[in-house]
């Protein structure tokens, strides 16, 4: 909720128990609703707890209307802006709200300039996602897109070339060239790829492991490479 406040974003009331204890983090809180004029409700705890979606509301909650999203162009425009190359993450299919947040929340670590999750089959900005992400997803632009397979095409027509995790890939991440414009495409925790927008990629990279396992957390892969991207990024700008 502070990372909300302090991102600017769009908050109708605050409900708050009545007898709460006030430390450093609900001080700020109640001051920067009260500079950007948002109403502070004091209500019982049984209330509270009764318009709550989660347990875990530490005596606070935000009443927000439905998460902004955006369109995949605007991550493309966003970087040029910024006189930066675009560095977009594609999920494909991840249900885990803990998983996307921790996703978020490296996508907002790395400089990455936008998040895609498709409509169906899939999380979306739920308030477990925003808690996992540590107030990333206030700042992390996310687009929900109907159709993958055609977003992916959309990008490839605007010089995005399309880079598929998965365990059976054709080279190592570390080979990926990803300092040009492009999408990180990871799977879902169960199957990966789906079978079409795997087809869809330019390349397929594989982490290597040696260990029991065949495959890292969704959240641990896109981490791993998106890291990648930014040391890439960071050695071609310091070779200039």
């Amino acid at each position: 909720m502070l990372e909300s406040l302090r991102a600017g974003r769009e908050i109708e009331r605050l409900i708050m128990v009545d007898d709460l204890e006030l430390g450093s983090q609900l001080r700020e809180i109640i001051i920067l609703a009260e500079d950007a004029g948002i109403r502070v409700d004091a209500v019982s705890r049984r209330d509270l707890e009764g318009q709550s979606q989660t347990k875990k509301h530490q005596g606070v909650i935000a009443v927000v209307p439905d998460p902004r999203y955006h369109n995949p162009e605007d991550f493309i425009s966003a970087a040029n802006r910024k006189g930066e190359t675009p560095l977009i993450v594609m999920l494909d299919g991840v249900q885990d709200p803990h998983n996307l947040g921790a996703i978020a929340r490296t996508v907002d670590a790395a400089g990455a300039h936008g998040l895609i999750i498709p409509e169906r089959r899939a999380v979306g900005i739920t308030p477990g996602a925003v808690r996992a992400s540590a107030g990333a997803l206030e700042h992390v632009k996310v687009a929900r897109v109907v159709n993958l397979n055609r977003t992916i095409e959309n990008l490839r027509q605007a010089g995005v070339s399309v880079v598929g995790l998965d365990a059976d890939g054709d080279i190592d991440y570390t080979q990926a060239d990803l300092t040009g414009p492009v999408v990180i495409v990871v799977g879902s925790e169960g199957k990966g790829l789906s079978r079409l927008v795997r087809e869809n990629c330019d390349q397929i990279a594989s982490i290597p492991m040696t260990g029991k396992l065949s495959s890292l957390n969704a959240s641990v892969s896109a981490g791993i490479v998106l890291y990648e991207a930014f040391r890439q990024r960071r050695e071609k700008a310091s070779a200039r």
